[in-house]
């Protein structure tokens, strides 16, 4: 085992970068089943103790290689013996290899829970039930099953291989919701037929190899994108409607493989070995066809895919019974883990999507973001709207599930769920889709039963009892973070293990808040220092600030560009919750050109555009305790506070404070200081002789409507002596 783990990581997949796996399996009545079963459970806390002590253990670090049996997939061979064994609690023989005789004798129970126990530690071994395997066998007379490939889907004769094709489900889901049963049938026809071909002018690793899969023709198709075309579908994944569909498309795969295969086989002849297993072929095909005559529809969606297999199952009885079949095996459902990315697939084989927004590390390093693409193409048909449909959207990319998505309804939820995340699949509802689909195939089923962190040693037990009693020829498990180097997470959090785990303030990612199609909306004409402007605002249905758009300069000039890249930036500022408040605070008083006198009677001064937009903004949106202490006013509100001494109507209290007045410089005595209180009396005429909002601006600032503007800043100069002084830079006009 050791040697030929070394061999597999040395050569790689194809001989390149691609991580290589090789299958190891083990018959449960081996003497050493006990210690193979404990094997990669040792050599994971050999990874967390090196982890621990900071060697890069990581998937494809440097250190990794270290460790031995990283590129074994481990599994058990149990019987029915045993497995009968294990229900009625009775003890079980381990068996010499040399003489057949029974050496030991362990309990069956206590031996089971230990292949529980290791596979919720490191996922491995995973379970093959050898039984239910042969049964299904169509080459008995040649010789019995013994193993699989490294994904255990493909099993069949030692020393053969078996060329592996899917199609991706999804673009057979037509625009009105129903299976396209018609191309579906024609892309099998085709895909086997070319598979077929291959066979004949295919190089394999060595000349047995190449000798039995010539002779007996093993194809494997298969699909992915099965978790996507429900969740499309408006069905979840752990439901009968689910389940049905699956099986039927399942069963009109394999039905049409094995009648295209009869077909040829009047053309081309049966494959060599047949003539000695015509017998057991016939019964095995009988057994599928009765599988899918027997199944029950739920929905009218799986109703008609069964209805055109059942008829595909009857043509190929028909026709293989007179020609024979060209190939010994025609399907299995393969992980498609890579193939399944160059194919677009959401999910992969028959798996359901592990998060609808994960991240999967790569063996060269890094990462890489996956979204499921789906979501929106099931929420069209569940009939929510577009508007509706963003936001939930939205919400999940920001937050990785849809519990309480804006507007989702909860009795959807089940059609989100995933194999990971807080609503996760229940370990028997991923068993249970396996079993909908097993009687179908040829082979088997490539298919992980993932568990949460939190899953027992006896969930596992009974997955793997269940497993057998459903009829399944082979699984795993994989509970989360069981492995130091985990490919695929929900999240980009490393994977510390139990020992390391720490609580983190959780910090909630903000969602953006998209305004309606139709809002209200004002546009207000500015002028600046002589430039022109206009200002788009866009409200909520509560009369919120939602969105700014500027128009400044001509179209295509630079100055446009920037002011349209400032307005989208402010909007989306805006959707995702940034106060208005801070805006006002960060871009009023800003200075520089063009800026002076606006002609607007709110604002009559403004240091630069954005001083302007922001104040225009503030009175506009913002309510008065907010503007107000900021110093922002209305021209009605600071005519209010000459004629009453309040800015608002309610408020008769006299104002005290001398912000509203320019500074005044007063000369005293060195000697002495005295500072006296400089009050605004509420008398009536205090306002008089205010006709314009030009006029209040002058009795306000202190400051003569012909005063120049300030030749560095651009505000307006007051008086002093025979000189202006610009307040707002200290500039003079020149003469002090």
């Amino acid at each position: 085992m050791r040697g030929a783990d070394a061999s597999a990581g040395t050569i790689k997949s194809g001989g390149a970068t691609r991580r290589a796996a090789k299958m190891v399996v083990l018959d449960v009545d081996h003497p050493d089943i006990e210690e193979f079963i404990e094997t990669k459970v040792r050599e994971e806390d050999k990874i967390r103790a090196l982890r621990d002590a900071g060697f890069d253990m990581d998937l494809g670090g440097k250190d990794i290689i270290s460790v031995q049996y990283q590129n074994a997939n481990n599994s058990v061979r149990v019987s029915d013996a045993f497995m009968r064994a294990y229900e009625n609690k009775e003890q079980f023989g381990l068996v010499a290899r040399a003489s057949g005789e029974v050496i030991e004798t362990v309990d069956a129970r206590e031996l089971f829970r230990k292949m529980a126990e290791a596979a919720w530690a490191c996922a491995d071994p995973g379970i093959q039930y050898d039984d239910t395997i042969n049964e299904w066998h169509t080459n008995p007379e040649t010789g019995r099953i013994n193993a699989s490939n490294p994904c255990s889907e493909y099993m069949s004769l030692d020393n053969s291989s078996c060329n592996l094709a899917s199609l991706n489900l999804l673009k057979f889901l037509k625009s009105d919701g129903s299976f396209d049963s018609r191309n579906f049938v024609k892309a099998t026809e085709m895909i086997i037929t070319a598979m077929d071909i291959s066979i004949c002018f295919a190089d394999f690793p060595t000349e047995p190899i190449g000798v039995t899969t010539r002779d007996y023709r093993q194809l494997g198709i298969g699909f992915a994108n099965l978790g996507a075309l429900l969740m499309a579908s408006g069905l979840a994944y752990d439901s009968d409607g689910g389940r049905q569909l699956a099986g039927a498309i399942t069963s009109l795969m394999t039905g049409t493989s094995y009648r295209r295969s009869a077909e040829l086989a009047g053309i081309v002849g049966p494959y060599a070995g047949y003539a000695r297993n015509a017998s057991a072929h016939t019964r095995v095909m009988k057994k599928h066809a009765n599988a899918s005559v027997s199944a029950k529809s739920v929905t009218t969606l799986d109703s008609d895919v069964w209805a055109v297999a059942n008829k595909e199952w009857e043509k190929g009885l028909e026709i293989g019974e007179k020609n024979g079949w060209r190939n010994a095996q025609a399907s299995v459902l393969a992980p498609t883990g890579t193939i399944g990315l160059m194919m677009d697939c959401d999910t992969t084989g028959i798996e359901p999507d592990l998060a609808l927004v994960k991240f999967k590390k790569l063996v060269g390093g890094g990462s890489m973001q996956i979204v499921n693409q789906t979501i929106p193409q099931a929420l069209r048909k569940l009939g929510y709207t577009e508007e509706t449909l963003e936001a939930i959207v939205e919400y999940i990319a920001a937050n990785g599930n849809i519990i309480d998505a804006p507007g989702l309804k909860t009795e959807h939820y089940d059609i989100f769920d995933c194999a990971m995340g807080v609503r996760s699949i229940s370990a028997m509802g991923h068993v249970k889709m396996m079993a909908a689909c097993q009687p179908f195939l040829s082979g088997a089923i490539s298919k992980t039963v993932n568990l949460p962190a939190d899953a027992t040693v006896a969930e596992i037990e009974e997955v793997y009892y269940e497993g057998w009693k459903l009829g399944l020829k082979a699984l795993a498990v994989y509970r989360d973070n069981c492995k130091v180097g985990q490919p695929l997470s929900d999240g980009k959090g490393e994977n510390k293990g139990p020992a390391d785990a720490t609580s983190a303030d959780v910090h909630p990612i903000a969602v953006r808040k998209r305004l309606p199609k139709s809002r209200p909306g004002t546009t207000t004409s500015f002028m600046v220092g002589g430039a022109e402007g206009y200002m788009t605002a866009g409200a909520y249905a509560d009369g919120a600030l939602g969105e700014v758009f500027l128009k400044l300069g001509k179209q295509g000039s630079t100055l446009a560009g920037v002011m349209d890249a400032f307005s989208i930036a402010v909007s989306i500022g805006l959707q995702y919750g940034v106060p208005l408040e801070t805006f006002v605070e960060k871009f009023t008083n800003l200075r520089f050109e063009p800026a002076g006198m606006t002609d607007d009677a709110d604002i009559r001064m403004a240091q630069s555009m954005m001083d302007y937009i922001f104040r225009r903004l503030a009175l506009d949106y913002l309510p008065f305790d907010s503007r107000s202490a900021m110093g922002l006013y209305t021209a009605s509100e600071r005519q209010r506070a000459l004629d009453t001494g309040a800015y608002t109507p309610d408020v008769t209290a006299v104002l005290t404070s001398s912000a509203q007045s320019a500074p005044v410089v007063v000369q005293t005595p060195a000697a002495t200081k005295v500072v006296q209180d400089v009050k605004i009396e509420s008398a009536p005429s205090a306002g008089a002789g205010v006709g314009s909002s030009m006029e209040l601006f002058e009795k306000m600032s202190g400051v003569k409507s012909d005063a120049p503007l300030c030749m560095t800043c651009g505000v307006k100069m007051r008086m002093a002596g025979s000189c202006f002084v610009c307040e707002g830079c200290g500039n003079t006009s020149g003469c002090s």
